[in-house]
């Protein structure tokens, strides 16, 4: 049974900086592209960045470019997300969520396999 488990979620002041994780168990993560989403309350889910399994690629949304980065580290079934400069609108309930293929242009419309339960970010001074 393949699970994705958040962590590292948080308070932090406007400017600072967090790094959450996502622990995938009951599979082999090489296999799957891993995105992170946030939904903020009364707010649509919003895809951050993903990425890929084949060859580690990376996208990310326009409203973290340059402040976020996402990473993965295979041996550990592990993915990171290191938030740098973050506001107040950063805060949002954040979710990583697993995908078989790849990490194109497309991955906002991908039926995503597994999901985490959240992590709380909240910013604010």
């Amino acid at each position: 049974q393949v699970q994705l488990v958040e962590s590292g979620g948080g308070l932090v002041q406007p400017g600072g900086s967090l790094k959450i994780s996502c622990e995938v168990s009951g599979t082999t993560l090489d296999y799957y592209s891993i995105a992170w989403f946030r939904q903020a309350p009364g707010k649509e889910r919003e895809g951050i960045s993903i990425i890929s399994s084949q060859d580690g690629s990376t996208r990310y949304a326009d409203s973290v470019q340059g402040r976020f980065t996402i990473s993965r580290d295979n041996a550990k079934n592990m993915v990171y997300l290191k938030m740098n400069s973050l506001k107040p609108e950063d805060t949002a309930v954040y979710y990583c969520a697993a995908d078989l293929g790849g990490a194109g242009p497309g991955w906002l419309g991908y039926e995503f396999d597994y999901w985490g339960q959240g992590t709380q970010v909240t910013v604010s001074s």
